[in-house]
């Protein structure tokens, strides 16, 4: 779980359950934002896998925030807490939890919601690959890749921050010690940078390093 990374949209209050250092404390990585305007931005840097909305530590049911993060990314889980009495439709979140409840109890609702089971899940800064569903989440997109993609994307994210050179990247993606012609890599780079960049024409995170290779920069 400590690759797992969950937005936390609380502020503290003396008479109220605060959950962000105590999910931390659980081994998840916490991001803890106190709004939803500062929520929804933080989501493209941080690619959580989870939402936590404390409504009643922010005055309020939670629901124009969910809205706003369901606009952003669809298929990103969130759980939203409510105060005893209060109520919301089913539809407005993964999960509904009214208070009072253990921290075991949001515990056993976040990990039915993970991609995986929170422990294969591979984390590079905004990039989370799931190799058993073959699907990569990175700046508020999901994706599904073929098997040949989440291995390079896989071989990309365990060397980051260093060059990869083509012809060793191609012999253990393609498992082949032919090298001859390596542009099918080229065609696999631009379908990855579809998956996780913003702008795939001008990438921010797969880059090529002209004459040697490519090199993932977190």
């Amino acid at each position: 779980m400590k690759n797992t990374a969950l937005l936390v949209i609380e502020v503290k209050h003396a008479e109220i359950p605060s959950f962000a250092s105590d999910l931390q404390k659980k081994g998840f990585d916490v991001h803890i934002a106190q709004n939803g305007s500062k929520a929804v931005a933080l989501l493209k840097d941080i690619s959580p896998s989870l939402v936590i909305i404390n409504a009643p530590s922010l005055r309020s049911t939670g629901l124009r925030i969910c809205q706003s993060v369901r606009e952003k990314d669809a298929k990103l889980p969130i759980i939203l807490i409510l105060e005893d009495g209060k109520e919301v439709s089913k539809d407005a979140a993964d999960a509904v939890l009214t208070l009072p409840f253990t921290v075991q109890k949001l515990v056993n609702r976040i990990k039915p919601l993970l991609p995986g089971d929170g422990k294969n899940v591979l984390h590079v800064g905004p990039i989370r690959l799931d190799p058993e569903k073959r699907r990569v989440r990175c700046l508020g997109k999901s994706t599904k890749l073929t098997p040949r993609l989440v291995t390079l994307l896989h071989l990309l994210m365990d060397k980051h921050g260093e060059v990869v050179e083509r012809e060793p990247l191609f012999k253990k993606v393609w498992e082949t010690n032919y090298t001859g012609d390596t542009r099918t890599l080229d065609v696999h780079i631009s379908w990855l940078r579809r998956a996780i960049e913003l702008d795939p024409v001008n990438p921010k995170f797969l880059k090529t390093i002209r004459g040697v290779g490519y090199r993932l920069d977190i």
